[in-house]
């Protein structure tokens, strides 16, 4: 990872993504900056995971375009780029403590913002609460080193508490790094982003407001609810 005076830039272009007939994306273009949240709306099944799994490459769509600071790639190491998916992908039977290891990080840096957890450095990551597992591993996502990271439903299954520790870190975390952010909970997301996508009728648009939201049919005018 580069420093944070670097600025990189990653960029997806021309995405069309279909399962058999039926057409998930279309001429999809999204943007991310070193420096910024980037935040990534729509509704459920509008394919919000679909462009994150291509993105990362677990996902192989007909046609797409990546270009990081302009050079194309057909695929980014975790040097450029780290995925936080919705379902845990650590495996069940390392420690917590192997976990961090792995990952190069200080369980103590952890737990300076998660003192309760401190019982379970020696648990197994299968032997946690699906809450637990939430904040270990969008810690070990966010705090790791690469130049962008992606986060889907970052804020599901964890306390309002923790979701406020994890916006913080979030906009300390943006000085070295793009960040891009999806979670049904938006309000916690449009509250940290920089630029806003919203993903509807399988392509997606620029959203400078609430308004926008409102108008692509996302939310609902005075909504105060997440979704």
């Amino acid at each position: 990872m580069s420093s944070p005076s670097v600025k990189h830039t990653l960029e997806i272009d021309s995405v069309n993504l279909s399962f058999g007939e039926r057409e998930i994306l279309s001429g999809v273009y999204l943007r991310m900056e070193t420096g910024k949240v980037t935040a990534l709306l729509g509704s459920n099944g509008s394919g919000k995971s679909c462009l994150m799994r291509i993105l990362f490459g677990e996902l192989k769509p007909q046609f797409k375009s990546i270009r990081l600071d302009g050079k194309w790639f057909d695929a980014l190491t975790s040097d450029h780029v780290l995925y936080l998916t919705q379902y845990c992908s650590i495996p069940e039977n390392i420690t917590v403590l192997k976990a961090f290891d792995d990952f190069g990080l200080d369980f103590k840096d952890f737990l300076a913002y998660f003192p309760l957890l401190a019982y379970c450095r020696s648990y197994r990551i299968g032997e946690l609460s699906g809450g637990v597992k939430r904040v270990i591993e969008t810690w070990l996502i966010l705090m790791s080193e690469s130049d962008f990271v992606m986060l889907d439903e970052p804020f599901s299954h964890v306390t309002p508490t923790d979701v406020e520790i994890f916006k913080t870190l979030i906009l300390e975390q943006k000085d070295r790094k793009g960040i891009l952010i999806t979670d049904h909970l938006w309000r916690n997301v449009v509250d940290i982003s920089d630029e806003m996508y919203v993903l509807s009728d399988r392509t997606v648009y620029v959203a400078r407001s609430e308004e926008d939201l409102v108008r692509r049919g996302y939310i609902r005018a005075g909504e105060k609810t997440s979704r």
